[in-house]
């Protein structure tokens, strides 16, 4: 057997998923973002170091060009020249090459000596520089490189669009950025980037070529790849951490939300079909658990209705089936005690069939009831004149109004054109007039009329009968009421004309209204679409 999971746990497990997964999302994009912006920074960071000494190498050669005679003639006449020379020599590095050298290597020398001199004071030690000639042939490097030197563009063989480029043997990483021409030929290439190993460390680098030197900066990996670690290493240390609290917080969470929907739970567990009058407490909130409680009592609101009609309907049936075969019963009975004449065994039998005729008419709406709530009767709907049709309903009025010396009074609008079921909206017309008819005492009035607008035909019957009380017009179109049976037992009915009245109307998408004063009369409005609709077609 399957072991059932409750919601609580799933909430947990899929809110700690949620989370764990963007946290190593974001664990990831930071990591990554912060990798990308340090290489970028320093890649931007060597650029600017080249410039800068490119800049001052141009700017010394510039003044060195007007001191050069005057360089000439001291070189014989200063005695402290070398010790000038030394000294420089132990600042800028040992591979620096003497001033004994020929003048105009003397006077490239200097320019780069110079530019080193002033950037120097400014170079952390993890900037590794080597300066060569346009020639290739190294001219300065600085001290942090001890024996080890750093590629010229001549260790850049020919490369393609499509080649990586290795510095050395050692070096495995390929070149991310680089000129050349469209041949992919390095002949006119200027500048590389590239990573190089060097005193075992890995160090980013840069080689450009410029108007007078070649200017080779490098810089040592291990301050970002410590940054990149300690990143990563808080990264792990946090994300356990977080996804526990989350843990915790979803467990809380799903607690407090379902909190509710076990008082919801409980509180429907109580409510059964013997105390329907029950109801959840309602949330006062406008989110999903208050929608689900208002829901949940609407819908035993419903039952409840529903329950209550069905306990009326069966008392009200068995009433008004236990009457005539009462009555049926006892007129059987009567035949059989003793012997009647041919006469009064006539009046036993057509009072007996009378009964039979009544519990057919029964029997028979409410079947038509049951069939229509199933929708199982088909309507035919036509376009007729509903103004004849209503004169004709009319006329039969007046003659069942006669007996009774009610005034008839009729207002209808010629020629007003409907599509419906002819046949039941005779029926249905007919049970209002009818009633009018039934309910008006002797000498009373009855009031038909049949108006129309651009979208609605309006059957109005006004009645001076009995009325109707307020508390009951709700309860009217019920299966089997009657309004207060002392004062309707003469009208034999069975209580079902206005609930098939209703129905018709709902079928045809219309409307019936009703007003009522008691003792003095009561108004039927039948409203019926003038257009043919949807439902109607």
């Amino acid at each position: 057997m399957a072991t059932q999971v409750s919601l609580k746990v799933w909430l947990t497990f899929w809110y700690s998923a949620i989370v764990a997964l963007s946290l190593s999302a974001f664990g990831a994009y930071t990591y990554l973002s912060v990798s990308k912006n340090l290489h970028d920074n320093l890649d931007v960071s060597l650029i600017k170091v080249v410039n800068s000494l490119d800049y001052i190498i141009s700017e010394n050669q510039i003044t060195n060009k007007n001191a050069i005679n005057a360089k000439l003639n001291r070189v014989g006449k200063d005695k402290f020249a070398i010790f000038r020379e030394s000294e420089r020599s132990r600042f800028v590095g040992p591979l620096r090459p003497s001033l004994e050298a020929q003048i105009m290597e003397s006077e490239k020398q200097d320019a780069v000596w110079s530019s080193v001199y002033e950037h120097i004071l400014l170079n952390p030690r993890n900037y590794f520089i080597q300066i060569a000639d346009t020639n290739n042939d190294v001219i300065w490097r600085s001290r942090n490189l001890l024996t080890d030197s750093l590629p010229v563009l001549a260790d850049f063989k020919k490369v393609t669009k499509k080649d990586t480029l290795s510095v050395k043997p050692q070096d495995r990483d390929s070149i991310i950025k680089l000129t050349y021409d469209d041949k992919g030929s390095t002949d006119k290439l200027d500048s590389v980037f590239t990573y190089y190993n060097l005193q075992k460390q890995q160090v980013r680098l840069l080689v450009k070529k410029t108007q007078h030197a070649i200017i080779s900066v490098g810089y040592s990996m291990s301050d970002i790849q410590s940054n990149l670690n300690e990143l990563f290493a808080i990264q792990i240390l946090a994300f356990p951490l977080v996804l526990l609290l989350s843990v915790i917080g979803g467990l809380v969470l799903s607690r407090l939300a379902m909190r509710t929907v076990d008082q919801i739970t409980m509180a429907a567990d109580e409510i059964s079909e013997k105390n329907l009058s029950l109801r959840i407490p309602e949330v006062n909130t406008k989110d999903e658990i208050g929608h689900l409680v208002r829901t949940f009592n609407s819908m035993i609101s419903r039952l409840e209705k529903s329950f209550s009609q069905i306990k009326r309907f069966t008392s009200d049936a068995s009433h008004e089936l236990k009457t005539p075969l009462t009555i049926l019963r006892g007129e059987l009975e009567l035949a059989l005690r003793s012997d009647k004449n041919m006469e009064q065994y006539q009046d036993i039998i057509l009072s007996a069939l009378e009964e039979v005729v009544r519990l057919t008419n029964v029997v028979e709406t409410l079947l038509e009831l049951s069939k229509a709530e199933a929708g199982q009767i088909k309507m035919n709907f036509e376009k007729i004149n509903l103004s004849r049709l209503i004169i004709d309903i009319t006329e039969d009025a007046e003659i069942l109004a006669e007996s009774k010396n009610i005034k008839v009074t009729k207002n209808i609008q010629d020629d007003i054109y409907v599509f419906v079921d002819s046949a039941r909206i005779h029926q249905a017309a007919l049970n209002i007039i009818d009633n009018a008819v039934k309910y008006t005492p002797q000498g009373g009035e009855i009031k038909i009329e049949l108006t129309n607008n651009q979208n609605y035909a309006y059957l109005t019957v006004s009645d001076t009968g009995v009325g109707i009380p307020e508390d009951e017009l709700k309860h009217i179109f019920d299966r089997f009421y009657r309004v207060d049976k002392s004062r309707s037992a003469s009208t034999h009915g069975a209580g079902l004309g206005l609930s098939i009245v209703k129905w018709i109307v709902d079928a045809h998408n219309g409307q019936i209204e009703v007003k009522s004063i008691l003792d003095e009369g009561s108004t039927f409005v039948i409203k019926l679409p003038v257009k043919k609709s949807e439902n109607n077609s």
